[in-house]
């Protein structure tokens, strides 16, 4: 059998790793057989195992993958002028409608994590990255004047990634969007425990309270 090229090969891999997503989001980890991903993705056994020797290897690569999808999306939020903004665009993608079958599994591997130690090996890598992703955002502001939270850096990270997580569940169980109102009011918390300070705008004000005669 003459070998696939690299790209085909890319290909047949991300095609299984779709059909392991739907299957594992629709019926649960336990309940999917590699069979049923066999079945899904119209593929031997033979030509699934090539590429994923077991359930726990098909987590592990529809995690990469979403820690690949992340990185580029947080890359944005750090190199934005306006954080809170690219945060708000951040939030609005993961908690698009239609990432919600994306959410649900998100869940199913968070549960799975809590009773096979190779998946929770998984999701402790990813869980961990995520948070010094922030940690290393919301220093980085901090240094730089743009934010004066009232809590250590780490506390402050764990503290929003609370409030996004409970975000992230809700959309899951949701069988429709939130409601208009409520998205503002968890960004409201989010920016609560953020501080943002306005360095520019704080110098400007101060400059105009001064006294027209001040010595300078």
């Amino acid at each position: 059998m003459p070998k696939l090229k690299p790209e085909t090969q890319n290909a047949r891999r991300e095609h299984i790793l779709d059909a392991a997503e739907q299957c594992f989001a629709q019926s649960g980890f336990h309940r999917t057989t590699m069979h049923d991903i066999c079945k899904l993705a119209g593929v031997s056994p033979g030509a699934l195992y090539v590429y994923f020797d077991s359930k726990e290897a098909l987590i592990e690569g529809l995690t990469e993958r979403d820690r690949h999808e992340f990185a580029e999306r947080f890359a944005v939020v750090t190199d934005a002028p306006d954080f809170l903004a690219a945060l708000r665009d951040l939030a609005d993608f993961y908690l698009h409608p239609e990432r919600t079958l994306k959410a649900r599994l998100g869940i199913e591997i968070g549960l799975e994590a809590t009773r096979n130690p190779r998946v929770g090996e998984i999701y402790a890598r990813f869980d961990c990255e995520v948070k010094e992703n922030f940690e290393r955002l919301f220093r980085r502001l901090q240094a730089e004047g743009r934010i004066a939270p009232a809590m250590d850096i780490p506390t402050l990270a764990d503290a929003v990634l609370i409030v996004a997580d409970g975000l992230f569940w809700r959309h899951a169980m949701r069988s429709k969007p939130f409601e208009t109102g409520a998205l503002p009011i968890a960004f409201s918390l989010m920016e609560g425990l953020l501080n943002p300070t306005h360095p520019d705008r704080d110098a400007s004000e101060t400059a105009d309270l001064k006294p027209s005669g001040a010595l300078t």
